[in-house]
């Protein structure tokens, strides 16, 4: 789960101009769980008959009108973890298939590397042609239901702390259970950018460590309402039902290299992937790492493709050299294409 929140930095929008070499400055970066909404997907699926077979592609492989739960809701179902994945994914791969089909723009010719917060881990693979729609699918739907049941509603949490460095996150989550003899669990999930670290684990000790921010300098935390406490120790079954999902599903070298939530680096050997994204499931999400780890290749500007703007806007925050653009609807694409 992403659980990345928003910046308050402007996103930047590339100009009409297509600069030499474009795309060796760009990565494509795909949104994590907290980016979906009602209405997401329903503007393209009107305007492109290629976003319309997408989304049918994901319905047929989940046997659900996903289509129809992501144009009109409820939102609360919607939210759940086993829609909210794949239907994410079915908004990036949808608007990729436009480029391609309406525009001749392949995937090779848009970005340097591919990377995803969590779950946008799958479709950035996805994308780059590791897995086909159908089977992203299926694995985000067996990863949310997972994810969903793990722990008990209720015994899980998470929080952002805002304010404090990674280390001081790392301390103050290992200070949350130093004393504890009921075996709870705290730990960093998600280094999302400078100020802003998720935690993960048992509630009692999540609710200790934001205590204990306050008095380390923490400007807020904020509670968040997940299902469960994502990126920690607690998901270990998760990860154990991934790797026998991932196990039946072949992996392609992906067209552009992945940049691995779990390494903050590229990876593009298959069973290299697959490991990872075992990984992943327990592992601290390394977004700030990745995103820093990009611009040494070259990179200056992060394009969040589908819905959402949260990693395009984190971008500056990470480094001010960095600019980022979205493009999830009809009038995005229109912006963006003429850069390509």
């Amino acid at each position: 789960m992403s659980m990345a929140l928003p910046s308050t930095e402007p996103v930047v929008v590339a100009g009409a101009e297509p600069e030499a070499g474009a795309a060796e400055r760009r990565a494509l970066v795909f949104p994590g769980q907290g980016s979906q909404a009602v209405g997401m997907g329903r503007d393209l699926a009107e305007r492109y008959p290629v976003a319309r077979r997408v989304f049918e592609e994901v319905d047929a492989a989940l046997g659900q009108r996903l289509s129809a739960l992501m144009a009109d809701g409820p939102e609360a179902e919607l939210t759940l973890t086993e829609n909210a994945q794949p239907a994410l994914m079915a908004v990036s791969m949808a608007v990729l298939a436009v480029l391609r089909q309406e525009h001749g723009i392949d995937i090779s010719r848009l970005g340097r590397c591919v990377a995803g917060h969590s779950l946008g881990e799958y479709t950035a693979l996805t994308a780059a042609g590791s897995f086909g729609v159908g089977d992203a699918a299926r694995l985000l739907r067996i990863r949310g239901l997972a994810m969903q049941t793990a722990v008990p509603v209720g015994e899980g949490a998470m929080a952002a702390l805002m304010g404090l460095d990674l280390q001081t996150a790392h301390e103050v989550a290992a200070e949350a259970t130093r004393d504890s003899y009921d075996g709870a669990v705290c730990v960093a999930a998600n280094d999302n950018a400078p100020g802003q670290v998720v935690i993960s684990g048992s509630r009692s000790a999540v609710i200790r460590a934001t205590e204990i921010a306050a008095l380390r300098g923490a400007k807020r935390s904020i509670m968040l309402p997940v299902s469960g406490p994502f990126h920690c120790p607690l998901m270990a079954p998760v990860a154990d039902v991934m790797a026998e999902a991932l196990a039946g599903v072949d992996i392609q070298p992906p067209t552009l290299p992945l940049i691995s939530n779990v390494t903050a680096r590229e990876v593009s050997d298959p069973a290299e992937i697959r490991r990872l994204l075992v990984r992943q499931v327990t592992g601290m999400v390394r977004w700030r790492e990745s995103v820093l780890f990009m611009k040494t290749l070259g990179v200056r500007e992060l394009v969040e493709v589908g819905a959402g703007k949260v990693l395009s806007g984190l971008a500056r925050r990470i480094d001010r050299q960095l600019s980022g653009m979205s493009i999830g609807a009809p009038s995005d694409i229109e912006a963006f294409v003429p850069t390509v």
